[in-house]
């Protein structure tokens, strides 16, 4: 397996790398330039594919209001420059008619760029979950990684990364309905298990399922009937905490254990960096991510 980069540090990591080297090269001068947004190309191996356009018309209003806070980073190419991460802020500029934008260049090959791409979207949790796992799915047939190595680089756990990946196994039909919010990670997973995950798909947009009922659903499918149901059971309390340990572990990418007693219990989010711990303190806050 080829070994990791060393890429998974986050944009603002290689932005400072950036800003030090050309501060070293020009006698202290910031590395940031502005480039013609007209002489700037999207990355084709960009692995987000979907930009909502209210968000980015959001991003375009504060971008009119105030200009771009944060530079783009690109690569050059035989005709301009190629985007290696801030699409979103050159399409809002462009929404903004902004003529030019600042811009950080870094020389990197084809595979790099694409290294890059993937794994800063995924760490700014700018991807859907199938975007997400064909993100993955890039970086293990044309980078070489493992799940462990891809777990390591965007700071998410191993079975986050597992349970992505095998998203890309569901039927087109249940991945539009993931895409388009009608089913959840969860439920895609349940369905995964099912005899007939189309169907099932169907039945827990129809019913209004739990993640807990869809798994359910899918086991029933595949076991014979019982003579008699059995009683509620502490296994089977133990496996609605289960559930909502893989709902919540979904939701954030993080490893989450639940521990529940009579007289109540707690949860515990583990994380591997700082970006992580940041994130859990923004969801808790409310402020936006």
């Amino acid at each position: 397996m080829k070994k990791p980069t060393g890429l998974g540090r986050g944009l603002s990591a290689l932005l400072d790398d950036a800003n030090k080297s050309a501060a070293a090269e020009k006698g202290g001068e910031s590395g940031v330039q502005t480039l013609p947004i007209s002489k700037i190309k999207p990355n084709p191996n960009q692995p987000r594919r979907h930009f909502d356009e209210e968000a980015l018309g959001e991003l375009a209003a504060s971008i009119e209001a105030k200009g771009v806070l944060q530079p783009i980073l690109v690569r050059p190419v035989e005709d301009g420059y190629q985007i290696i991460a801030g699409e979103r802020r050159w399409r809002a500029a462009q929404k903004a008619q902004l003529h030019e934008i600042p811009a950080l260049i870094r020389n990197t090959d084809k595979a790099q760029t694409a290294e890059i791409a993937i794994i800063e979207n995924v760490q700014r949790e700018d991807l859907n979950a199938i975007e997400e796992a064909e993100a993955y799915r890039e970086l293990q047939k044309e980078h070489g990684y493992d799940q462990a190595g891809i777990a390591g680089v965007v700071g998410k756990s191993r079975s986050h990364v597992a349970n992505l990946i095998r998203l890309l196994d569901l039927p087109d039909d249940v991945r539009e309905m993931l895409l388009r919010g009608d089913i959840t990670m969860g439920h895609a997973r349940a369905a995964l298990s099912a005899d007939d995950p189309s169907k099932l798909a169907k039945i827990i947009v129809k019913e209004g399922l739990s993640v807990r009922q869809a798994e359910a659903r899918a086991k029933s499918d595949q076991e014979p009937e019982r003579k008699e149901k059995e009683p509620v059971s502490l296994s089977a309390a133990n496996a609605d905490i289960e559930a909502l340990e893989r709902q919540l572990g979904d939701m954030l990418g993080l490893r989450v254990k639940v521990a529940h007693g009579k007289g109540g219990g707690k949860v515990e989010l583990n994380y591997r960096t700082l970006d992580q711990l940041d994130m859990i303190c923004q969801r808790l806050s409310g402020e936006p991510i």
